[in-house]
């Protein structure tokens, strides 16, 4: 999983707003020269929206031209009305330009965006389906790393880092104004999933003290050079926002969402909803990048389940029937590392791309772990996006309370760091894009680039070729199960009752697991897809480049022709990358 470099600010590009006002024309110069100032202005107005956004994004913004912008959260919006006019009107002034008089490159620029705002323009109806308070990837679960993590190249980037935390109460508050209105339109969240966002709520309010905003604010510090006063000073302040504005936020949203608790008219899925079907086939879209229906997803998914579950049985029958199969395939693998060390796996990871992937930039990678009190809470692990223009510089997290041996931290580390989400990341930030790609997520694409790259790690880890295979085509069936239950009880209306007996039926028995796979799946839909669909697709991709390469295929080929591409919708990268 990346962090985003914005929080789950919803619905839309901010520009998309301001584009209703002053971008719908066209600069002075040919028409490259004409798209390509409009993608700029249209990134700086988008990046300087928000605090968080603008210095995840950049390090330096006054290299854009990006100077004195107010500090703010943003806030979340309500006004489907306001949101479907500055849609379309974003979308009209992408389409005003004349696509085949553009380059190479500001043609595929030009698809990725119009695909992005296309999807948005049809997802504004349905802008109180939307929900920034999922677990794990929400508003309340990711500010806290998004502060903790925020840099400071210089003294303004402390004294802007204080005043956005006295902004957080007031952000929460329109977050609750919001959830407020989802509730008077009968579309508030199911009730355990309400009272699982108030829990996380109490448990950080609960570190006290021990809240790791004190502490990784004083580390944070020693990046920049401060007279000992000075440095003392702002460690007070510090902590007295973090006392007088971040908790009492948290404790408002923890009493607000207890207050709407019992309003949600929907326990279940989201086709329970008025139009709730149509609205997930949109979600599924825009999350996973996949132009297929979702029986057509359906069909991919159990296509793939069935390959991954015929590749295991023939690990699991021995050539000769008088062989017996060894019953160390089936041992926990526990501690298989020499160096368990992640800088060391991730060393060892990057070794691995010879032959098989592009070169990799060089970059320097910390390894950060979660705070134990806040491991239930968060993934497994996760990779912080850097600022485009200080790519060299990665974070890695690590969650121990989610990683209980050595190769499903090998594994995680493939998925994160190489061949996963750091060089992905850092390989296409080397190729300079418009800065407006950076903006655009395509999680189908990143994340499903990050799961193939997981599946590649347990062939790359210290066991038989035997076990990478039981190991990996496992962990691919469950990442199935999950994609089919997330259409399941999206799509097609399962209960709990029928979930449970869905997994069941593959042997997975332990009702209290799959029920909190089920509240999961509840609150945030198309999730797992992305992770699945996004792996899925890309398998049959390369697939039909096996086919249609022939003997020019290779596997560094493959690989650079979709990272070469960046994200975008599986449609775009089909297309660009068949063409080589």
């Amino acid at each position: 999983m990346s962090k985003k470099r914005s929080l789950k600010i919803i619905f839309l590009l901010l520009a998309v707003i301001l584009l209703s006002t002053g971008l719908f024309w066209h600069f002075r110069g040919n028409e490259n020269q004409q798209f390509e100032n409009y993608t700029k202005a249209l990134f700086c107005q988008e990046v300087a929206g928000s605090t968080v956004s603008l210095h995840y994004t950049l390090k330096d913004p006054s290299a854009f031209g990006i100077e004195n912008t107010p500090v703010s959260f943003g806030t979340c919006t309500a006004d489907t009305e306001a949101i479907c006019a500055s849609t379309e009107n974003a979308l009209a002034a992408v389409t005003s330009f004349d696509r085949s008089r553009l380059s190479k490159r500001n043609r595929l620029t030009y698809d990725v965006l119009k695909d992005y705002l296309t999807s948005a323009s049809e997802m504004a109806p349905y802008a109180l389906y939307e929900e920034p308070l999922a677990p794990l990837t929400g508003t309340q679960a990711q500010l806290p790393v998004l502060l903790s993590e925020y840099q400071f190249y210089t003294q303004a980037d402390i004294d802007t880092y204080l005043e956005l935390l006295t902004k957080t109460p007031e952000y929460f508050h329109s977050i609750l104004e919001f959830e407020q209105a989802k509730s008077e339109a009968g579309l508030f969240m199911a009730a355990y999933s309400a009272d699982g966002i108030i829990k996380e709520c109490q448990a950080f309010i609960d570190m006290g003290d021990n809240n790791y905003l004190y502490s990784s604010f004083t580390d944070r510090l020693d990046s920049v050079e401060l007279p000992s006063d000075t440095k003392k000073s702002y460690i007070e302040m510090n902590s007295e926002h973090i006392k007088n504005f971040i908790f009492p936020a948290y404790a408002e949203l923890k009493e607000g969402l207890t207050a709407l608790r019992d309003t949600g008219k929907n326990q279940n899925g989201l086709c329970h909803l008025p139009e709730g079907r149509k609205y997930y086939e949109l979600v599924v879209a825009s999350e996973t990048g996949s132009s297929r229906s979702i029986p057509e997803l359906q069909q991919l998914t159990q296509k793939q389940m069935i390959a991954d579950l015929s590749d295991m049985q023939q690990v699991l029958t021995p050539v000769d029937e008088n062989v017996s199969v060894s019953s160390d395939l089936f041992k926990t693998q526990g501690a298989i590392l020499d160096n368990p060390d992640p800088a060391a796996i991730l060393t060892d990871l990057e070794g691995k791309l010879d032959e098989h992937f592009p070169k990799p930039p060089k970059v320097n990678t910390e390894i950060k772990y979660v705070q134990k009190s806040m491991e239930e809470y968060l993934s497994p692990a996760f990779y912080m996006i850097p600022a485009i223009d200080n790519s060299a510089d990665n974070v890695i997290y690590i969650n121990q309370g989610h990683l209980p041996d050595d190769l499903s931290l090998f594994t995680t580390l493939a998925h994160e760091g190489y061949p996963g989400h750091l060089y992905q990341t850092t390989y296409y930030a080397a190729k300079k894009p418009d800065p407006i790609r950076n903006l655009l997520n395509y999680g189908g694409y990143s994340e499903g680039w990050a799961t193939y790259s997981e599946m590649m790690g347990y062939y790359y880890a210290p066991i038989s070729k035997e076990q990478a295979t039981l190991m990996q085509k496992n962990t691919s069936v469950i990442l199935s199960l999950y994609a089919l239950a997330d259409m399941g009880i999206h799509y097609e209306g399962w209960t709990l009752i029928e979930t449970v007996s869905f997994f069941r039926s593959y042997g997975i028995t332990d009702t209290d697991t799959v029920e909190d796979i089920y509240d999961l799946i509840i609150a945030d839909p198309a999730n797992y897809l992305k992770y699945y669909i996004g792996y899925a697709e890309l398998l049959e991709l390369k697939r039909d480049a096996v086919k249609q390469w022939g003997k020019g295929f290779s596997q560094e080929k493959f690989h650079k022709a979709v990272l070469d591409v960046g994200p975008a919708p599986f449609d775009v990268v089909r297309e660009r990358v068949l063409d080589k």
